[in-house]
């Protein structure tokens, strides 16, 4: 909102009211900002939770020093979600088709994981949110992202096509909007609509997912194309949101890793919204994503400054109303910035914890329908607690996956150099 005030302020020839236009002054305006607000009231909101006697109900897992932590405030998500929420609404574009989904991002999955907290806190029901009713929210956000990213005559990519590949559509598409210019060169240059995105290690680092549907002729292939992005944008949304939530399991886990993917997102963004640093690194340009810099710099602040209550011992757990939250803003921020498919790399650590609840169930069942009995392939899952099972202590496991989390962050960096 500060942006259209300076925007006048700008108009009227107050000197420094054109600092606002910068995307790395609000950028370093957010980051701050989220970070004071989740300090400053993150004292506050534990105190409120502690006398509404809001606190963790900890299971029977056989782990060492579990129940030191029974009764420990949670919920405290809330705090993440207003230090994201308040510096975007200051400092963002509001116009912008990106930020607003992000904001609806953020409020939706918040929404989801606060009800799932309520219940189990409230209703004294360990259960939570039912399962379906989880797995619905996050399919039904992942149809509204996918469906305003179709729709929306503002998401376009950038990137040159050969003319003997332009359908007849696209060749009226580009007459369309160069009135009295003939198609000439071997290549045109158009910000369309697409389905392509980025992939790692390969050469010209682009996939579009109408490959997949190559079999469909090129003048119908495009809408099918879209129904198998939209498959794959409910695919990411559900697996990186259950994955954060899996892996907020430990002090500071969940959230130090957040902070380190959300400077990863941030460079990205950066990147991909700026025309001269994309065609240097000959990455796609996506237009209006320049916004996404200062609510990535928001997210840091919010998530480095619940840390501070967080990190071990914690003071406050964020909840299912935090980790869903957050593995869905990580998701749709990859998705609007075309780097879905880099997930894998720079979240592996939400899904290796994902994957490890998955195999140790179906290892089990497997072998209990052979055998007769039951095996484990680890001590216990997610695998955070197979390695408290083997007496590491809580902060070093912490603190060796957050290493992990800043090298593959580097490793995702370098993917857009090496092909």
């Amino acid at each position: 909102m500060l942006c259209y005030l300076f925007e006048y302020l700008q108009k009227l020839n107050v000197p420094g009211a054109g600092v606002f236009s910068y995307i790395s002054f609000r950028s370093a305006a957010a980051v701050i900002t989220s970070l004071i607000i989740s300090m400053m009231i993150g004292k506050r909101v534990i105190l409120y939770l502690k006398r509404k006697q809001v606190g963790e109900v900890v299971r029977d897992l056989g782990l060492e020093g579990q129940y030191q932590k029974t009764g420990t405030p949670t919920m405290g998500g809330l705090t993440i979600i207003a230090s994201i929420i308040v510096p975007v609404l200051l400092f963002n574009r509001l116009d912008n088709v990106y930020v607003l989904l992000m904001i609806l991002t953020t409020l939706w999955l918040g929404a989801i994981g606060f009800l799932d907290d309520y219940i189990k806190i409230f209703k004294k029901n360990k259960s939570g949110l039912t399962g379906r009713f989880k797995i619905i929210g996050q399919v039904l956000l992942g149809i509204i992202v996918a469906l305003t990213l179709y729709f929306c005559d503002d998401v376009v990519i950038r990137e040159s096509i050969s003319v003997k590949d332009l359908t007849a559509s696209q060749q009226l598409e580009y007459t369309n909007s160069h009135p009295g210019e003939k198609i000439t060169t071997q290549e045109v240059v158009m910000e369309r609509k697409s389905t392509k995105t980025t992939i790692p290690f390969v050469k010209n680092n682009e996939f579009d997912y109408a490959w997949l549907v190559g079999f469909i002729d090129k003048e119908h292939r495009q809408p099918w194309a879209w129904l198998v992005y939209i498959g794959m944008v409910i695919f990411v949304i559900t697996a990186v949101s259950n994955g954060a939530n899996i892996t907020d399991g430990l002090d500071g886990l969940a959230t130090g890793t957040s902070a380190i993917t959300g400077m990863v997102l941030g460079v990205f963004a950066y990147v991909s919204s700026n025309v001269i640093l994309a065609d240097y690194l000959n990455i796609m340009y996506v237009p209006h994503t320049q916004e996404l810099v200062v609510f990535a710099s928001a997210f840091i602040g919010a998530t480095i400054g619940f840390l501070w209550y967080n990190s071990y011992p914690a003071q406050v757990f964020m909840g299912d109303t935090g980790s869903l939250t957050l593995g869905g803003i990580i998701a749709v921020f990859a998705v609007i910035i075309r780097k879905e498919l880099l997930i894998p790399v720079f979240c592996a650590i939400f899904l290796v914890e994902n994957l490890s609840v998955m195999l140790q169930v179906s290892w089990f069942k497997y072998t209990k329908k052979r055998y007769g009995e039951g095996r484990r392939l680890f001590l216990m899952a997610p695998l955070h607690h197979h390695y408290q099972k083997k007496g590491h202590p809580e902060p070093k496991i912490v603190t060796r996956f957050w290493i992990v989390a800043i090298l593959l962050a580097v490793i995702s960096i370098v993917t857009l150099k090496i092909r």
